[in-house]
């Protein structure tokens, strides 16, 4: 416990953001590929699971481009037994996947601590891994990694499989990558992953088949020194039958088992859902008790008649096959071992049955017809008697489905819900086994109950940035439509300015999302207004959405109220930017010279020469001094150059 603190102290993804919305928080745990940690969606403020690839994944090309595909597909699985996959991202060559985050503990935990399990337990945590297998197969997607650390037990009870897809992620590499996977999980591969590396739905039965192994055990069915010891064991050695460890088991066990991990794929159950059917079969027997079912066990016994070899394990040499006796059959030899004088001489011998021959041929007949009775009895107990046809009960509810199968001594389960086109909310869209196949007799209906049809509200998008938005639509199973890129004074660059379908509107998967995307403010080109009237420029200018700041000082040149220098002169600028204009106030004022008490004539010429005009007006009291008693604009006042200046005369 402490070590595993001191490593996530130390662990730089711990408290950091990645794609700008998930806050790294405590490591749930540790595998071959990728560490869990549990972390918080800022956007939707929601505890989440962040399965964050170990580096140097994310700089392979082609395993991001793998890695996006396979976790775009495993987010259309909408299963209650499979672990949701919200969003995927790249955060500068840091790859990761935010899923579902389930309290609890996984299989292997449970495997640890309870192992073997009794059969009907065993079937029972099966049973949901099944479900979930048989969603993804119609779905066309392949686990192929089934293994206990991928299957997580919530603190509800809930069965939950994760990390669908991420397997044909890393196996399409040809990286260190795959080699790490194959160690990691060689225990439960399929025979045929081992050899060439294909896979199908039967590989993942294949590896369904070893985990109930374990399960019913405690131990794996292979093992060896090296990894590929226990590869070669898969390929070349049938899994034995659990019993073997565990004589307690029912041979139809042993034949579910056997049948599940059969070498040959073809001699498996085609899918997870045949194999849920016979698991549902064992099932029903475990609970009526039986210690044997001869029909069962012989539906699911592999023929032992069957080649072995199949050409995909073909390693160079011929072997002679030779067919096995099943366990079920050494139950019920009787080994002697010979004695003399009180102790064995020799090997256990198998006691053949002393023929007699009867007295009378009458007793012979007797015998004959009662073993005849017997056969035929068995036959139709096995056969038809405890069997019954399932009822239809799509379109009803849960109710009412349970009240007509107990019509016909059914009983009924609700084993999942699925979203519907056809059937409406809360009626029952499929049953397994369908309307019609054969079922036992007080057997189980599993019902799948419809949720309507499959529709989302459209989250709030504006503002994002594109990427930021297209993942939030693949959440919801919706997609990107068409992009409008359009100039935005307030949105910034590469943000949603609008969307359709609008916020909160009811949409159904796949609904193409059309988008207005800001370029940022619109460039405005700044026109010259130098020398020109400055109305005229300020009128233009706010026009274009400029703000003008305006300043005034004296020029000799340029007139008074033209502009006399713009910054800037040209180039673009944003709108509510700033122009600054320095406007004319015209040629510098000059300073009125002092003529009081001088001579009308001087007074005259001391003001022409200073570039005024003059104007004489007589004084009320005029002595005829001729001397100059005022003046306006008076003495030392800086006027315009040119300006009148009155003098007042004596």
């Amino acid at each position: 416990m402490t070590d595993d603190v001191d490593t996530q102290v130390g662990d730089r993804l711990v408290g950091r953001v990645l794609d700008g919305r998930y806050r790294v928080g405590a490591r749930v745990a540790r595998g071959g590929m990728a560490t869990v940690y549990q972390a918080l969606d800022m956007r939707l403020d929601r505890i989440v699971a962040l399965k964050i690839m170990h580096d140097g994944l994310g700089d392979d090309a082609q395993f991001a481009r793998r890695f996006v595909a396979e976790a775009r597909a495993a987010a259309k699985l909408s299963h209650p037994n499979v672990v949701a996959v919200f969003d995927q991202g790249d955060d500068n060559g840091t790859l990761f996947l935010a899923m579902e985050y389930i309290p609890g503990r996984t299989l292997r935990d449970l495997i640890r601590e309870h192992a073997p399990l009794s059969p009907a337990r065993a079937l029972d945590l099966l049973a949901p891994i099944l479900s979930a297998l048989s969603a993804a197969h119609d779905a066309g997607i392949v686990h192929r990694d089934i293994k206990p650390e991928n299957v997580l037990l919530s603190d509800s009870g809930t069965v939950k499989v994760a990390d669908f897809g991420l397997a044909r992620a890393v196996s399409a590499t040809g990286n260190t990558a795959t080699q790490g996977l194959l160690m990691g999980t060689v225990s439960y591969l399929a025979p045929e992953l081992v050899t060439d590396g294909s896979a199908d739905a039967r590989s993942d039965v294949y590896s369904s088949g070893i985990l109930l192994y374990e399960l019913l055990t405690g131990n794996k069915p292979h093992s060896g020194d090296t990894p590929i010891q226990v590869a070669y064991a898969h390929v070349h050695a049938d899994v034995p039958a659990p019993s073997l460890v565990q004589p307690s088991i029912p041979p139809y066990v042993d034949a579910l088992v056997q049948r599940a991990t059969a070498r040959q794929r073809d001699l498996r159950p085609a899918d997870a859902r045949v194999l849920s059917r016979q698991v549902r079969r064992v099932r029903s027997a475990l609970e009526e008790g039986l210690p044997d079912d001869p029909e069962l066990t012989g539906d699911l016994t592999v023929p032992i008649q069957q080649i072995r070899q199949d050409s995909d394990y073909d390693d160079g040499y011929t072997r002679e096959v030779t067919p096995v006796t099943p366990v079920s059959a050494l139950r019920h030899e009787t080994i002697v071992v010979p004695v003399e004088h009180g102790r064995p001489t020799g090997q256990p011998v198998q006691r053949k049955p002393v023929r007699r021959r009867p007295s009378r041929g009458l007793i012979a007949l007797i015998i004959i017809l009662l073993a005849a009775v017997g056969i035929g009895t068995s036959a139709w107990y096995y056969g038809v008697h405890r069997y019954t046809t399932a009822p239809n009960l799509v379109k009803l509810t849960p109710a009412a489905a349970s009240v007509e199968a107990q019509k016909v001594q059914l009983r009924t389960t609700l084993a999942n819900q699925d979203f519907s086109e056809d059937v409406p909310k809360g009626q029952v869209m499929s049953t397994d086994p369908r309307p019609g196949e054969r079922i036992r007799k007080d057997g189980e209906i599993q019902l799948t109950v419809s949720k309507g049809p499959e529709r989302y509200r459209m989250p709030q998008l504006a503002g994002l940035d594109l990427d930021a938005a297209n993942g939030a639509l693949a959440s919801i199973k919706l997609v990107q439509g068409q992009i409008n890129e359009q100039y935005n004074e307030k949105v910034p660059a590469g943000r949603v300015v609008a969307f359709y379908p609008r916020f909160d509107m009811v949409v159904a998967p796949n609904t193409a999302v059309n988008f207005v995307v800001s370029k940022g403010k619109k460039p405005i080109a700044v026109p010259d207004f130098t020398g020109k009237n400055y109305r005229e420029a300020n009128k233009t200018l706010r026009k274009l959405g400029f703000i003008v700041n305006r300043t005034e000082q004296y020029d000799a040149k340029v007139p008074e109220g033209a502009v006399i220098s713009q910054t800037p002169r040209g180039g673009t600028l944003y709108a509510k930017d700033k122009v600054q204009v320095v406007v004319s106030k015209g040629p510098p004022l000059v300073e009125v010279p002092n003529v009081k008490r001088k001579s009308v004539a001087d007074a005259e010429r001391i003001l022409k020469a200073a570039g005024f005009q003059v104007k004489i007006e007589k004084a009320a009291l005029n002595i005829g001094l001729n001397i100059v008693a005022a003046q306006n604009p008076g003495a030392g006042q800086k006027v315009r150059p040119g300006s009148t200046i009155t003098i007042t005369v004596l």
